[in-house]
């Protein structure tokens, strides 16, 4: 199996940065995709960015422009970083990937439990 670690959130002010990490660990031969969904009391989740194994990557509408999505294949780890954070940003963010295992054949989908992130003066 795999398991996805976030770390990263916290509060910070309206116009203020952080960056998301997440690291996956596990019976893993190889990751397509990693990405960051979010999702706010009461809403439905929603796709933040996504980047594949070649590092084409998407965006939700509401970040394009504030939001960047890497990765580092060699630590299986993806990062978010967030920059001119609003308010509406405010959300649990969750860690998500596609991945091939060792041990069984297919793609198969993981989530992290998610890290608060609060933009509020």
């Amino acid at each position: 199996q795999v398991r996805l670690v976030e770390s990263g959130g916290g509060l910070v002010q309206p116009g203020g940065s952080l960056r998301l990490s997440c690291a996956a660990s596990g019976s893993i031969e190889s990751i397509v995709n990693m990405a960051w969904y979010r999702q706010a009391p009461g809403k439905q989740r929603e796709l933040v960015a996504l980047i594949s194994s070649i590092g084409s990557t998407n965006y939700g509408d509401s970040v394009k422009g504030r939001f960047t999505i890497s990765r580092d294949n060699t630590k299986n780890t993806v990062y978010l970083q967030m920059n001119s954070l609003k308010p509406e940003d405010t959300s649990v963010y969750y860690c998500n990937c596609n991945a091939r295992l060792r041990s069984a054949v297919g793609i198969f989908t993981y989530w992290g439990q998610g890290t608060q992130v609060t933009v509020s003066s």
